[in-house]
């Protein structure tokens, strides 16, 4: 009996050091935040998760839990109980946060189940980065992740609990992958042909080090062309509008209240063409009616006709004579 007790103990041991899995050695830049996936057993969905500091696990202090009320700045934890997977957050790594770290499922009677991994902080270059963590992409389209690396050598591009592509080629759950590299430094890694089981926790991998990426798989949303309607503003808003917000239709098309500005001042600037030309005309035609008027005065003044008397002598002009309305010159 003691025998099978031990064989058992043995047994559920060895299947609890594979129930959680998570990355093993994370570079981060001073600053800067970083999310660690914990990848657990589906019996465990119900289960308590935290995360614990320290290289012994009998002795690691918690930092947070889930069922915890108490808000950490440092720390923040999720679980997401249909993937299977709790994250951690660790914000504004500094050195202090050199450390050993486990991510952990609370067992039935004390039996607690984690795995290690090791927060490496730095103030240059970290050892394996990406520009970011999430990546959205929609299904059959293709996602590119830069992967950089401080150190020359092979990268692979694993998912987490899954296989690893290292050459330049291959697949994961269906998703092609390939793998470029731009220079000695930096790798892109292309996922074509998303699919569904394309979603999930992947890492840029380079010798120990590793940083998680989660790649989000969604429908490409449908997009509906709209016709444009003619309506009164009125209608729609069942309201009285401005004129400065009414549309009005001219010809078939949509007029704004600037084209009717437009058209207003073009309108006006004709009207001031037609007025200034009939002004000049009627100057140039007060003119032109003085000056006959002035020439036929000095005509009736030139013709002075001089008449003698019986005894030769000159006698009062006729168009003095008229002008006097003495009597009639003949």
């Amino acid at each position: 009996m003691a025998v099978h007790l031990s064989f058992l103990l043995i047994f559920t041991g060895l299947a609890g050091s594979h129930s959680i899995t998570t990355v093993s050695k994370v570079s981060v830049k001073h600053g800067d935040e970083i999310t660690i996936p914990c990848l657990y057993d589906s019996r465990y969905i119900n289960n308590v998760k935290y995360v614990c500091k320290g290289y012994y696990w009998s002795s690691c202090s918690t930092e947070i839990r889930t069922d915890s009320q108490n808000s950490s700045r440092k720390f923040s934890i999720s679980d997401d109980k249909i993937q299977n997977i709790f994250t951690v957050t660790i914000k504004d790594v500094t050195n202090k946060d050199d450390d050993d770290y486990w991510c952990v499922v609370e067992g039935n009677e004390g039996s607690d189940d984690g795995k290690y991994f090791h927060l490496s902080p730095t103030g240059a270059t970290p050892s394996v980065s990406v520009d970011r963590q999430e990546i959205t992409g929609f299904k059959g389209d293709n996602i590119n992740i830069k992967c950089y690396y401080r150190n020359d050598g092979v990268m692979k591009w694993c998912k987490l609990d899954r296989s690893c592509v290292t050459g330049s080629s291959g697949s994961i759950d269906g998703t092609g992958v390939t793998i470029s590299r731009e220079w000695t430094s930096v790798s892109t890694v292309t996922m074509s042909g998303l699919r569904t089981e394309s979603s999930g926790w992947y890492s840029c991998d380079k010798e120990d080090f590793q940083m998680p990426v989660h790649v989000t798989v969604t429908d490409r949303p449908t997009t509906t062309t709209s016709s444009l309607t003619t309506v009164s503003a009125s209608t729609v808003n069942h309201n009285p509008v401005s004129a400065d917000q009414a549309l009005t239709t001219v010809q078939g098309e949509l007029q704004s209240p600037s084209h009717h500005v437009k058209s207003f001042g073009i309108r006006l600037s004709v009207i001031f063409v037609v007025m200034v030309t009939l002004f000049i005309w009627f100057i140039f035609k007060r003119h032109k009616q003085r000056k006959v008027e002035s020439s036929a005065t000095i005509t009736a003044e030139g013709e002075v006709r001089y008449m003698r008397n019986t005894s030769g002598e000159p006698e009062v002009s006729c168009g003095e004579r008229c002008g006097r309305n003495i009597k009639f010159c003949g």
